[in-house]
């Protein structure tokens, strides 16, 4: 069944009985509750401006990352190159979930249409998986800057920048259907309600009536690629890198490239990790309770947290974001100038 095939079936009213089942008297699902954080009414307010202004921070600063790197050519560089793309990658993943759970917490409507939340899993799935091998990517960028500076010319040209990025896209976009093309074979049933604040997979298999073992061994093998290899990498790259730092003669310089690299292996360690955690350990009743916290970790800080982490810290983008502020007050000037008589 086609996914446009599928959101006509599902416009009827909310719930309809089935036919005739082996289960008996069912009903399938067409609208689900996303039940977030309605569990403490009390702090509806202060959690919609608080995630309100982490996602302007999140958006804006992403933002700036990607206009920095297209505007100065000095930042036209390898590790620009990944920074301006995990850039816009986390523009679109934090607006995947956040805008949707903004609404949820103003307006107190937590309905989601199936059609909607396998719109928004997919696009989450996509650019997450996206990010797992974009990250894995940027740590051997740092590796061979770091470890192999006589060769890093020859070894990261603009070839292999391009196939690296592009495949990380491909592959996020390519794997997600075959969970979406699987979920559509089922058919869901009551509870209609999705304990999390966005429509995860983990939670979108409980609702099924049939037997779900397959889909859940192909979501399993499928986190365990997107997330074992590259967080290896990555790891084994700021291992190496850390190591490298260390024989360091300056104590002044040591120091800070050890404060970078750690605070770089700390957020990738936060990212892969809590994704590890939701998607691969056994899921006992402590994970099942701490699901909606590791969630905010992969889906809402950790995309805020890397803007600064990754690019805002170092001078080259500083630098760069001084030009743009003395060449946008001298047009206002200009400007003003022209319109005075």
């Amino acid at each position: 069944m086609s996914f446009s095939l599928y959101c006509k079936v599902y416009r009827f009213p909310q719930m309809h009985p089935m036919a005739d089942t082996e289960q008996g008297n069912q009903t399938s699902i067409t609208e689900f509750i996303l039940l977030g954080f309605g569990n403490i009414p009390k702090l509806r307010v202060f959690l919609f401006l608080l995630f309100l202004v982490i996602y302007f921070v999140t958006v804006g600063g992403n933002i700036l990352i990607v206009v920095l790197v297209v505007a100065d050519q000095h930042l036209h560089t390898p590790m620009y190159f990944f920074l301006g793309n995990l850039s816009c990658l986390e523009t679109c993943y934090t607006s995947t979930i956040l805008p949707r759970m903004l609404a949820s917490l103003l307006t107190g409507d937590r309905t989601i249409s199936v059609s909607g939340c396998l719109t928004q899993y997919y696009l989450f799935g996509f650019f997450g998986a996206t990010e797992c091998y974009l990250l894995a990517a940027m740590s051997y960028d740092r590796y061979l800057a770091i470890c192999k500076p006589l060769h890093y010319a020859a070894l990261m040209n603009g070839n292999l920048c391009l196939q690296l990025a592009t495949g990380s896209w491909i592959c996020g976009f390519l794997t997600i259907p075959i969970i979406v093309f699987l979920m559509l074979q089922f058919t869901f049933c009551g509870p209609n309600e999705i304990d999390n604040f966005f429509c995860e997979s983990t939670q979108i298999i409980n609702l099924y009536c049939n037997d779900t073992y397959q889909m859940e061994l192909v979501v399993t093998i499928l986190a365990a690629l997107f997330t074992l290899p590259p967080f290896a990498l990555a790891l084994a790259s700021y291992v190496c890198i850390i190591s490298n730092i260390l024989r360091i003669p300056s104590t002044t310089g040591k120091q800070k490239a050890f404060s970078t690299c750690s605070s770089h292996l700390i957020v990738v360690t936060v990212f892969y990790g809590t994704l590890i955690i939701v998607y691969l350990l056994p899921k006992t009743n402590t994970l099942r309770d701490l699901n909606k916290v590791f969630s905010v970790c992969y889906t809402i800080l950790t995309p805020m947290a890397n803007p600064f982490i990754y690019s805002l810290r170092n001078q080259e983008v500083k630098e760069a974001l001084k030009k743009i502020v003395i060449v946008t007050k001298l047009s206002a000037v200009k400007r003003i100038q022209t319109v005075l008589p």
